[in-house]
């Protein structure tokens, strides 16, 4: 697909962006972690809204988080959801995509991510009941 290769280069400059800016002091880590969750918000909402246009409603949080795992997952990382190879600079952007995504279709989370053994990475979305 022609869009996965620019997809990927500006997701490297942004995280390169992210840790240089840190690494120089112009900005705290603590909010650097949240400019790149809140790229990724935005991100999953507009990719969730491209990729939802011509599918039927969802019954509930179940399909929705079905959806989630297996074509928006694959759709961006072109890998199942159990095999994702990240590293802790990618998962503030990437829990933001996720969260971007359910919040787009009308799920409110919250979404963290953990590393226990490389390259595994263990996510966790909690919904939030209204």
């Amino acid at each position: 697909m022609a869009d996965e290769a620019p997809f990927q280069i500006l997701h490297n400059e942004v995280i390169q962006y992210i840790y240089k800016s840190a690494k120089n002091g112009e900005t705290e880590n603590g909010r650097n972690i949240t400019k790149l969750e809140n790229m990724g918000f935005r991100v999953g909402q507009g990719l969730i809204e491209r990729l939802t246009k011509d599918t039927a409603r969802f019954k509930d949080e179940l399909d929705i988080m079905k959806f989630i795992c297996k074509d928006f997952w694959t759709c961006v990382f072109k890998k199942q959801i159990d095999n994702l190879r990240t590293n802790h600079q990618y998962l503030a952007f990437t829990c933001g995509l996720v969260r971007g995504a359910l919040s787009n279709l009308g799920v409110k989370s919250i979404v963290t991510a953990e590393v226990s053994i490389m390259p595994a990475c263990k996510f966790q979305v909690m919904i939030q009941k209204i």
